[in-house]
Order: C-alpha cells, then sequence, then structure tokens
C-alpha cells in the first residue's frame, strides 16, 4: 500500500478502458452491426449470411433475395474467400462449435442480468455505512432487497413508463463523479495524473509481481458496460453512442477514477469504501440520492436487455416457448416475460442475500463481462475475414491484440473462482444446457418431419376431392416444412376424412436478419391444381420482428393469398398445365397494407349484419360460435370484410377463386396444430434417450403450448396428436 502501486493501478484502468473500449468496440465492433442491430446475435447472423453457418431449420435460398441480407457477390479478387467458406461450409462440427460458443455468450449475457442488478443496487446503498458507521450489512441487504422486488414488480407496466427520468439521472450522474473527482485531484494529489504514462504498468508489475496479476480481476470491473454499448446498436446509432462515451462517459470515468485514486494515495486506510468517502460532506447526500437512482436506472436497462436477448432466442428456436409481452405501441423493442421477470427477481434476491457484499458480486460480474468481450472478439475475427473480406492476418492480428489482453483479465478473474467466479459459469452452463437441449429436440423432430413428410403425388392421387369431404371454412395447417405436404395432414385425413373448403399451409420461418419489411414477409404458393384450393404461405421474421395478433395474421393472409391469385392469373398459368401445380415455385408477394387498393377492398364493422357476402355457417353453429365468445368474454376487435371489386379488370377464373376464398373467410379460420409427444427411437445412446426422454421433455411439458405462444383462440384450434421417435 504505497503511492506507487495506486498510481499503477490507476494507470492499468487508463489505459485498459483507452484500449477496449475505445479502440476495440467504438472504432473497430461497431462497424459490424448488423443492418443497425448490435451484440452476439448481430455477429451470429452476419457470418450465417455470408458463409452459410445457420443450423435453423427451413432455410431457402429465395430468402436470400431480401433487402436485409445485403449479399454482395464476390469478385475474382476473392477466390481465396470462397476457399476459407468452402471449409467452414464443409464441416459439419463448425456450425455446432460456433452455435455453442454463441449460446455460452448469449447465457452469460443472461446472468449478467442477475449480477448487474445486485451488485448495482448494493453499491449504491453501501454509502449508508459511510454516512451511519453503526449502520449493518443486514440493514443494507434488506434495503437493496426491497428496491430489487420493487424494481421487478414494475416491469410490467414497461420501460417507457419511467425511461423518459434515465437520460436527466444518468447525465447528472456522470457531471457529479466528473466533478468530484476533479476536485479530488486538485485537493490530494495532482501529481496523480502522470499515470497516464505506460512506464508505471510496467513497474506495477515490478514491485507486486503475482499480487498485480490477481489485483486485474478487480480492475477488470471498470470496462464492464463496453459490451452493452455494441449491444445497444439497436437503439442507438453509431455516431451517438461514439459521441455520449467519448464526450461524457469516457472523460466523466477517467476523472472520478483519478480523483478516487488521489484521495487513496492520501488516505491509504480508507480504501474501503473509497468512493463515498472521497465526496466532499456537503454534496454527500445529493449524489447518494442520484447515485442509488442511477443504479436503478442502469439494472432496469440491463434487464430490458436480458428480456430483449431472449426473445431474439426465442425468434431463433434456442430458447423453450414463453409468453412475450410487447409493453409499447410505438417503441417495438420493449417487450416483457414474465416467467423470465419473476425467475430473475428471486436469483437476484438469493445472490445478493447470500453474498451480502458487492467483492463477491463484483468477482462473477468480471468473470462474466470478461467472457462475453473474448466471444466477441472471437466472432469479430470471423467477420473480418468472412464479412468484410479483409486477409487472415489483419484478422490474426486483431485476435490476438485484443485476445490476449483479455485472456490475461480473464485468467487473473478465474483467479477469484472460489470467491463468487463460479456463480456465472455455472448459471451460464445451465442456460446453455437449456438453449442447446431446446434447439437439438427441435432440430430432430424437423428432420422427422422431412423424413416423414407425403409428397405432391399423394395429394393428386386423392381426386378432385382429395378424397375427402370439404367444409366451409379455413383451415390453417401450422408445419415446419416449405415443401411437400406435412405429415399432419396426412395423419388427420386418415382418421376423420374431412376437411376445409380452402386449406393453407402455414410456416412461421425465422431468418438470420434483424427485420424483415413487410413487403417482403410472406411467401406464396399453391399446392397442387387449383380445384384443390390448397396454398402454402411462408411467413419470414427476423429475430428482432413483432409477430402480431391471429386476427391481423388471418387478415394479412387472405389479403395476400388474393394478391397471388390475381398475380398467378396475369402470368396465364393454365390450371391444367403440370407447371401449375410445381409445389416449389413460391411467389413474394406485397400485401397492400389494407388500404383497398390491390385485389380486395375491405370494411370495418361490428355489426354481424353487414356481410359483403353470405355466411356459409349453419344458424345452430353460429349460435354455438356466439355463445362461446360470450362465455370467454374476450376484449372484441375490430372485424374486417372484404369485399370483391366490381370492376372487370380481374381473370374471370381468377374472381371464382375469390369469391370461393372470401365465403370460406367468413365462414371462419380454424387452426390446426401438431400436439407431440416425443422420444428417443430404439437403440438410441444413453446419453440421446437422456437428452430426449427427460431434459426435452421435461421442458416442453414446462413451457408454453404452441398454441397459446402463436395465441390461437381455444374456439378455433384443433390439435392433432403425433407421436415422434427421433
Amino acid at each position: 500500500r504505497n503511492e506507487d502501486t495506486v498510481f499503477g493501478i490507476l494507470s492499468f484502468i487508463f489505459w485498459t478502458l483507452t484500449l477496449i473500449p475505445i479502440l476495440k468496440y467504438m472504432l473497430i465492433v461497431m462497424n459490424a452491426g448488423d443492418n443497425g442491430e448490435g451484440g452476439v446475435f448481430a455477429l451470429y447472423s452476419l457470418l450465417c449470411r455470408h458463409a452459410k453457418l445457420s443450423l435453423l431449420p427451413n432455410q431457402q435460398v429465395i430468402d436470400e433475395e431480401l433487402s436485409a441480407y445485403r449479399f454482395e457477390e464476390l469478385d475474382q479478387a476473392c477466390q481465396d474467400l470462397t476457399l476459407k467458406r468452402s471449409f467452414c461450409e464443409g464441416h459439419k462440427i463448425v456450425p455446432k462449435v460456433l452455435l455453442i460458443v454463441v449460446l455460452l455468450g448469449t447465457s452469460m449475457v443472461i446472468g449478467n442480468g442477475v449480477l448487474i442488478p445486485s451488485i448495482k443496487v448494493l453499491s449504491s446503498l453501501s454509502g449508508l455505512q459511510v454516512a451511519f458507521p453503526e449502520f449493518r450489512d443486514g440493514c443494507v441487504t434488506i434495503a437493496a432487497c426491497i428496491i430489487l422486488i420493487g424494481l421487478f414488480s414494475l416491469q410490467r407496466f414497461g420501460t417507457h413508463t419511467i425511461s423518459f427520468l434515465f437520460a436527466p439521472v444518468i447525465s447528472t450522474w456522470l457531471l457529479c463523479i466528473g466533478l468530484i473527482g476533479i476536485y479530488n485531484i486538485f485537493y490530494w494529489n495532482p501529481t496523480v495524473l502522470k499515470a497516464f504514462s505506460p512506464y508505471y504498468l510496467f513497474k506495477h508489475f515490478q514491485h507486486t509481481g503475482i499480487e498485480g496479476w490477481i489485483s486485474l480481476g478487480g480492475i477488470v470491473l471498470c470496462i464492464t458496460g463496453a459490451e452493452s454499448m455494441f449491444s445497444n446498436l439497436g437503439h442507438f446509432t453509431q455516431t451517438s453512442i461514439r459521441i455520449a462515451f467519448t464526450g461524457a462517459v469516457y472523460p466523466s470515468l477517467i476523472l472520478a477514477y483519478s480523483g478516487q485514486a488521489a484521495f487513496i494515495s492520501k488516505n491509504m486506510m480508507d480504501i474501503e469504501s473509497s468512493f463515498f468517502k472521497c465526496i466532499p460532506g456537503t454534496v454527500f447526500w445529493p449524489v447518494f440520492c442520484i447515485g442509488t437512482l442511477a443504479s436503478i436506472a442502469g439494472s432496469q436497462a440491463v434487464i430490458s436487455a436480458t428480456f430483449s436477448l431472449i426473445k431474439q432466442c426465442h425468434s431463433v428456436g434456442c430458447f423453450p416457448r414463453v409468453k412475450i409481452v410487447h409493453t409499447s405501441n410505438q417503441l417495438s423493442g420493449q417487450v416483457y416475460i414474465p416467467e423470465i421477470n419473476w425467475m430473475l427477481m428471486v436469483f437476484c434476491l438469493l445472490v445478493t442475500v447470500g453474498f451480502r457484499d458487492t467483492t463477491s458480486i463484483g468477482n462473477a460480474y468480471g468473470v462474466a463481462a470478461i467472457m462475453v468481450m473474448l466471444i466477441t472478439t472471437i466472432l469479430m475475427s470471423l467477420v473480418i475475414v468472412i464479412v468484410w473480406k479483409k486477409g487472415i492476418v489483419l484478422a490474426a492480428c486483431f485476435l490476438l491484440a485484443f485476445g490476449s489482453i483479455e485472456g490475461v483479465y480473464f485468467s487473473s478473474s478465474l483467479r477469484k473462482f472460489p470467491e463468487g467466479g463460479w456463480l456465472p459459469l455455472a448459471s451460464a452452463l445451465i442456460f446453455m444446457v437449456i438453449m442447446y437441449v431446446w434447439q437439438y429436440g427441435n432440430s430432430l423432430k424437423y428432420q422427422f418431419d422431412i423424413d416423414n413428410r407425403a409428397s405432391i403425388n399423394w395429394i393428386l392421387g386423392l381426386g378432385p376431392s382429395l378424397g375427402i369431404v370439404r367444409v366451409p371454412g379455413i383451415g390453417l395447417i401450422y408445419t415446419e416444412l416449405v415443401t411437400d405436404v406435412p405429415h399432419i395432414f396426412s395423419h388427420f385425413v386418415t382418421n376423420l376424412p374431412a376437411f376445409h373448403q380452402v386449406l393453407v399451409f402455414v410456416t412461421i420461418k425465422s431468418v438470420p436478419v434483424p427485420f424483415v419489411p413487410p413487403a417482403e414477409r410472406y411467401l406464396i404458393g399453391r399446392i397442387g391444381p387449383k380445384m384443390h384450393c390448397m396454398y402454402r404461405c411462408i411467413a419470414r421474421y427476423g429475430y428482432k420482428d413483432i409477430r402480431k395478433d391471429t386476427s391481423d395474421f388471418e387478415d394479412q393472409l387472405v389479403l395476400n393469398i388474393a394478391e397471388f391469385i390475381q398475380a398467378e392469373a396475369n402470368q396465364g398459368c393454365d390450371s391444367s398445365s403440370s407447371k401449375s401445380i410445381i409445389d416449389d415455385q413460391m411467389l413474394v408477394v406485397g400485401c397492400p397494407g389494407m388500404t383497398g387498393r390491390g385485389v380486395l377492398s375491405y370494411v370495418e364493422s361490428n355489426n354481424l349484419c353487414n356481410l359483403s357476402l353470405p355466411s356459409s355457417k349453419s344458424q345452430t353453429l353460429e349460435k354455438f360460435q356466439s355463445m362461446s365468445e360470450i362465455e370467454w368474454s374476450q376484449p372484441r376487435k375490430k372485424k374486417v370484410r372484404f369485399q370483391l371489386p366490381k370492376s372487370s379488370d380481374i381473370n374471370p377464373e381468377a374472381r371464382k377463386e375469390l369469391i370461393v376464398l372470401l365465403e370460406a373467410k367468413e365462414a371462419g379460420v380454424v387452426y390446426i396444430l401438431g400436439n407431440s409427444h416425443v422420444k428417443a427411437k430404439k437403440g438410441s445412446s444413453l446419453l440421446k434417450r437422456v437428452t430426449i426422454n427427460v431434459l426435452y421433455d421435461l421442458l416442453k411439458r414446462n413451457c408454453r403450448s404452441t398454441a397459446v405462444a402463436l395465441n390461437v383462440p381455444c374456439i378455433s384450434l384443433i390439435e392433432v396428436g403425433m407421436a415422434y421417435r427421433i
């Protein structure tokens, strides 16, 4: 404990803040955003698009035509890049390893949703023990638990209700710590500024030896928010983040740490709680209150980011089905997940009560933060080669430069494994197992569907009526397949030979982009001849897209099918031609957005008597449905009814088909979903049986059902039991 040691630690803090957040993130990593989105998933999305490393099922070549792909053709000078991509794509182990690395980083970020609120609230309330020495640790812990319970209880109201306070609170906090830092520098020890020289880095290691290396595990906490800047790229622009960090955050942090070092250099006995002790007494309570509010604001931002990240994992099939509530109609990124919210609250309380001090929680937080940075460095080096088309030498230099720095910090953090560093590794392992088991089980189910699908020839062999009774209405058959006929359909008609007048095979598909423009969302195709009235609809969503409720989806679906019928008629397809029944021909249909300017016009009415077409329902069925709607007492939404214009521009055959479509829509829409029972097939290894029969089955039984996740009304749902032996 001498002045040189304090100067050495300050020198490490200064250069760490300069090299990692400024040089790595501000100048390099920020440029790797995925259509304005940042974070581990954004880098993974870029790699999947440019090197075909995705493990997402049902991907199609036509997906690469999305405007969000921004895929550039290779020139002759990039033949070596083709070889690198071929190496990655030709080895099946590469996509799996990449997915595991991404899931590990994601699990660490989710774990931060537990650690950050705990350490922020506890550290801000520890100032009470400086003002009141008789204030015990137990009282601080109780106060922190009360604030955490209140914070998580407010999540269901949405961030937008209190977010207007965040900017002034954080700005005031940065101003306060900057001014206090300047005061402490000139009041206690102005010579502390010479610690910015790299000379003190080497001098620190020379004097402290292995103890200096161990201290790096605490120094790394000064850059734990660096990864959050990149993750928040979707909420702010690159320019705004760079200006805010370099112009406000970075100077304030440097001044605050320098002032604290100046205070410690003259008060060696006050190292513990030195931050609050170096605050002048006249401004102590205002700074304490602002600091507490800033910790709550920071915790809120981390909790919201955790919800957003889990939504992304859920969108790409790497997280069990959970309820996702959109808390704002104006801001699409604000979501709330009840199950995750209460789980985070319980874990936060356990961590706060179990550790009771910021040192152990800080050790855990440091391990999690530096691991995420290491994973970002690894993924970024791949982006430099595959996406930016730079040489391997440049990527190796990036990996070596920043990977070695972060590796030293990571090795020091692992030294504190018994003192709290085990917590993020244990939590990350749990979350990673959950996500990988869920993804693995779903991939095996998809492969089972492919192996047991029915061919188009089977459909054609059923004859014009498909060999079944066609009842009024539209049947939406949900499936993961994008070609052929799913096994659920053949299984259904075999046991119950009756189906709806119009059949639509619906596939909700995730693509490796953050957002899909509405005009490019739907792919519409036809299955079999026109007389069968069978269509395929593929709805493509990015990992940050919002999936609207079922009524909006039904209306959009009808509009897009109508546009497809008209477009097909304009192309002059012959219903008797074999070319018209090829299942692989899909059209990207740009829905007119219910403006009334497309093939169909629409009217909004809650009056059941104002029908544009006569209903095909019997009086008994209509009475039963009305009674069911009253019994369920669900909020009534605007009813949209479509009208076919009397214009002669529509092809006569297309007009007949459109009339059938509208009559079926008026008769009602029914959702047909598979209720799967999954078991490992005979002869499977012990590991696979445990994974599928125990872990995957446990997750499936305790997550929300597919119908609930899709918000399908129970009155319109038919579930078909399916046995999977995978």
